[in-house]
């Protein structure tokens, strides 16, 4: 099949089989396990998936509200391994039987989730929104309505479970959100996704207007503390998404990732932030993905990243924004690790951003080093806008199979936040694409889209966007997010193709 057949392939919907099945070929030839590896996200996705998973009874407290009161819950942990146990707390209000249904999310031949377990049904009870506490923590301390124990055979993904109340009074309603938590496990695989949720939290603004950027001191100095122990409302930023409420951003802007690396078959494996203080679970997998808003990074997760670099592992960060802000963590109200986090202080080490952020919202206890050493680019001032992602380096190995020349445009690829200049200097660096992005649809601002080697063959990609994930897939339950009058288009066979040929050097 020659070049121009395979683009009209993929434009008709057949990539995933093309993809898929050179993958698995490549799989098989392999040596050590890998054929064994490969099969478990294909054995999963093979299982049935769900036809009604989505959220379809929605409701607000208010007109462009936060949270639904009538039902809403959260998880004890971020993630959890199979064999452990994690809790569901949810609150009724009024106090109503409810039920939960686990899905795992997924490709599953396009339904997008599976069906794992149905809980309940439950009594209800109405739980206490918390008073705040110092430096205006929301922290709930809510009892658990069940305890889940996670079966052997649960695969590595996000996991959502649906809070559906009954339906025994119509004229009342059988209102919906979601609780999200994340299933890790210890194998060896070629893919690990790490899930952006401290980022998720950051902008959380349940149970009204709470978050990191809400405090009266302004909306970017250290002075909030957020709690995992709580509902995430509705995703609260830039376009109105009614299916994301108990979710975090995974709908809005991870999703579409998970679901085309499973379409394709890849090996892949899941963890939260948290799950990266040490380096240990990264170093078990040949890739490490950062993926769509990934700003809020604790410094030991920087230091595991650096080493899984410095060891080999291929970092993508499909993300924008990334490395932005130091979070330090601390323990929840009963010692959970890593339950309440804050905005410690900027990344940049030296860099002008960094000075000007400390300048303009500190002091702050906690300086990060350069992320740009890291990621190959940096985040820059102001980063809110939107704008096309430009090829500038075609004949790069990552462009192969798409077509594209210099000046190639990818159309709202870039937003709402991204990677800008100038690029770090780091040997071997180059710059794949750049371009203007406009910032509240006026202002200019520079972008730029890197890779640069590592130390041991192995390579460092910048997507310098958070949108790419949008150009990749349009699972059900995701809406195509718009920012500052720009927006993605959806699948783009070109962003397929270059994220093809990105994890297939990076898992050889």
């Amino acid at each position: 099949m020659d070049r121009r057949d395979w683009i009209k392939t993929v434009a008709a919907g057949s990539m995933a089989g093309i993809a898929a099945s050179s993958l698995m070929r490549d799989r098989t030839e392999a040596a050590d396990g890998s054929t064994q590896k490969a099969g478990l996200i294909t054995k999963e996705n093979a299982h049935a998936g769900s036809l009604d998973w989505q959220l379809t009874r929605v409701r607000l407290d208010k007109n462009l509200g936060f949270r639904t009161p009538w039902i809403e819950g959260y998880c004890s942990k971020q993630s959890v391994t199979a064999n452990e146990s994690i809790d569901i707390m949810v609150s009724t209000d009024p106090v109503r039987p409810f039920k939960i249904e686990i899905f795992r999310t997924g490709y599953y031949a396009g339904r997008g989730a599976r069906l794992m377990t149905t809980l309940g049904p439950f009594p209800g009870k109405k739980q206490p929104t918390p008073t705040p506490g110092e430096k205006n923590l929301h922290e709930c301390r809510w009892e658990a309505t069940t305890t889940l124990k996670i079966p052997a055979d649960w695969t590595s993904g996000v996991y959502l479970g649906r809070l559906s109340l009954i339906e025994d009074d119509p004229a009342f309603g059988y209102w919906q959100s979601y609780v999200v938590f994340i299933v890790r496990d210890d194998r060896p695989a070629d893919i690990l996704v790490q899930c952006s949720d401290n980022t998720w939290q950051a902008y959380n603004q349940w149970p009204n207007n709470y978050s990191v950027y809400t405090h009266p001191k302004g909306n970017q100095g250290p002075w909030a503390d957020v709690s995992f122990d709580r509902p995430y409302a509705k995703y609260p930023q830039i376009y109105e998404n009614p299916q994301s409420i108990g979710s975090g951003e995974w709908l809005c802007f991870e999703f579409p990732m998970s679901y085309w690396l499973e379409q394709q078959g890849y090996d892949v494996t899941y963890c939260s932030n948290s799950d990266m203080l040490t380096p240990d679970r990264g170093l078990k997998c040949k890739a490490f993905l950062s993926v769509g808003h990934d700003e809020y990074w604790n410094i030991k997760q920087y230091e595991s990243v650096i080493k899984l670099r410095d060891s080999g592992v291929n970092l993508l960060f499909f993300s924008g924004n990334s490395v932005c802000w130091v979070t330090p963590y601390r323990d929840s109200f009963d010692g959970r690790p890593n339950r309440i986090m804050f905005r410690g202080g900027p990344y940049g080490g030296e860099y002008t951003y960094a000075k000007l952020r400390e300048k303009l919202n500190g002091p702050f206890p906690h300086r990060g080093p350069d992320e740009g050493y890291l990621i190959g680019a940096r985040n820059v001032e102001p980063v809110n806008g939107g704008g096309d992602w430009i090829c500038t380096k075609p004949d790069h190995w990552i462009f192969e199979g798409t077509g594209m020349k210099a000046g190639d445009r990818i159309p709202g690829l870039i937003g709402w936040e991204y990677h800008g200049e100038p690029p770090a200097d780091i040997p071997g660096l180059e710059i794949l694409g750049e371009g203007t992005a406009l910032v509240g649809g006026t202002q200019p601002q520079h972008w730029t889209a890197t890779i640069y080697p590592g130390p041991k063959n192995n390579f460092v990609f910048n997507a310098s966007t958070i949108f790419w994930c949008q150009d990749l897939s349009s699972p059900p339950g995701h809406m195509l997010p718009w920012s500052h009058w720009s927006r993605p288009h959806g699948p783009d066979e070109r962003v397929q193709r270059i994220t093809h040929n990105l994890m297939q050097r990076a898992i050889k």
